[in-house]
């Protein structure tokens, strides 16, 4: 008689605690990806964003994340000095500039520092429509990447 093997089940990767989204201004990227982490996983990670250059919070992203139900619209940009707490479990640099920053600053902690280089869509020019198709493209690509890497638990079955 054979006898099969129970198929192999591939355990979901741990979370962690704490994860830090950081881009150039903190304006637009970061906070779209923590929002967008939040949506996923509330209060069970805890998220923050910082930017090297923070400048005032960006209209066209207010906008395309209010279109998926996440409101942004008191999300205040700082920078890396102004973090209240330093430890994160990871770092998620969304720009060249602050990639080279996340990695000064991880450079005496146990942390990983993720580098997914993400475009910067307020460089696009022309009509507002143009503008938010590309803004909404990083909203969705940001989505799409956080969810691989950051997966929702599934509920176990009764």
């Amino acid at each position: 008689m054979l006898v099969h093997a129970p198929p192999r089940v591939t355990p979901p990767p741990s979370l962690p605690s704490a994860v830090l989204f950081a881009c150039t201004h903190n304006a637009l990227r970061s906070p779209m990806a923590a929002g967008i982490m939040r949506r996923y996983h509330g209060t069970r990670i805890f998220v923050d964003s910082v930017g090297v250059r923070p400048r005032e919070t960006d209209g066209f992203m207010i906008a395309v994340m209010d279109e998926i139900g996440i409101d942004v619209t008191r999300h205040r940009s700082r920078a890396f000095e102004e973090l209240e707490d330093g430890y994160f479990d990871v770092v998620v640099s969304l720009s060249p500039e602050a990639q080279h920053k996340a990695v000064d600053m991880t450079r005496v902690m146990a942390c990983d520092v993720e580098f997914w280089n993400t475009f910067d869509p307020s460089l696009i020019e022309g009509a507002r429509a143009v503008r938010l198709d590309a803004y909404r493209a990083v909203r969705d690509q940001l989505e799409r990447h956080i969810l691989d890497r950051f997966p929702v638990p599934r509920m176990g079955r009764v």
